[in-house]
Formats: structure tokens, sequence, C-alpha cells
């Protein structure tokens, strides 16, 4: 069974979701709100979303990029 953490931090408005907890960087998308978290091959470990409050209105969408 595969486990998923997220994180929600209310104050910052800011979550975070990671697939692998492996050593990473953060890369930006698409989208202005959402960075994709890679490890060193480039393959897709999580993402991080910015004012996710503003989803309630509409949803955003983006492909992640990462090497999977």
């Amino acid at each position: 069974m595969e486990k998923v953490k997220v994180w929600y931090d209310p104050e910052g408005d800011y979550l975070e979701v990671m697939f692998e907890k492996k050593e990473g960087y953060f890369k930006e998308t698409a989208s202005d709100q959402i960075m994709e978290k890679v490890d060193m091959a480039g393959n897709v470990i999580g993402f991080s979303i910015l004012k996710v409050s503003s989803l309630k209105d509409h949803p955003i969408e983006v492909a992640l990029a990462g090497a999977k």
C-alpha cells in the first residue's frame, strides 16, 4: 500500500502533497499556483499549491511534467 502525505498551512494558505519521501527540489509548472517536486532523476514525488482557498471558486488544472 502506498501512502501520500498531505500538509496544509492555513496561515500561509499553502498545501503540500508528497508521494515519496526522497531528496528533491521544487520546480515551476504552467500554473503560478502549483509547483511540482521532483527527485534528482526528474520523477515527480509531490506538488504544492499556493492560495488553496482560491480553489473554492474554480478548480485549476496543470500537468506535472516529471519523467515518471
